[in-house]
């Protein structure tokens, strides 16, 4: 009995030792901001290089999902919103499930040039990122102050599976207050979308 209870124990902290840990709280600082990101670029960015003036814009998607795919769109303006507003933009691909194939840095190249891409998207390795974030869903998105502290953390807007049934956005509605000083009214959204495919 007591070799069961030992075997059990420890395999419940293997399998806990692979689950990342629950979303970032709100208030929080970016979490490993000097973490070395390969982008599409060519270049090796980090989140604390990639922040500007009114904050920093993280959103973990990628090439394949169906949501992602279908919200495409959407990502492109609240990312080109976001840089008008002189808020970074990161979007991260944490796939490492399939980084062999579809989700690979060529595909990632690939994608980003069919979708005019204006920002980094970058590999993140591992999921150490996702795991740091407590992210599960493709898109799903933190923006940060220029501080560095979170203030929304979710989906782009109310509505990710009809774009003409949206009655608010979310997120932009977050980078509007966060660059002009405001404290961002709706902090939270439920992301809906993919599951992050973890190693």
């Amino acid at each position: 009995m007591k070799t069961f209870l030992t075997i059990l124990c420890l395999t419940v902290v293997a399998i806990s030792s692979f689950m990342p840990a629950g979303p970032l709280p709100l208030g929080a600082f970016i979490p490993k901001p000097d973490l070395k990101l390969a982008d599409i670029s060519g270049n090796q960015i980090t989140l604390k290089e990639s922040i500007k003036e009114n904050g920093l814009l993280v959103m973990f998607s990628c090439n394949s999902c169906p949501v992602v795919i279908e919200n495409q769109r959407r990502t492109i303006e609240v990312c080109r919103f976001a840089g008008e507003k002189k808020i970074g933009v990161v979007v991260l691909n944490a796939n490492e499930a399939n980084r062999a194939d579809e989700e690979s840095l060529d595909a990632m190249k690939q994608y980003a040039r069919e979708q005019g891409y204006a920002w980094n998207y970058a590999v993140d390795r591992n999921s150490e990122l996702a795991d740091a974030f407590g992210a599960n869903r493709t898109p799903e998105c933190f923006l940060f102050d220029k501080n560095g502290k979170l203030v929304y953390h979710g989906a782009i807007d109310d509505n990710p599976q009809d774009a003409d049934r949206v009655e608010r956005k979310h997120l932009q509605e977050a980078i509007t207050e966060v660059s002009m000083g405001k404290e961002v009214s709706v902090k939270k959204s439920r992301s809906v979308g993919c599951n992050i495919k973890r190693a």
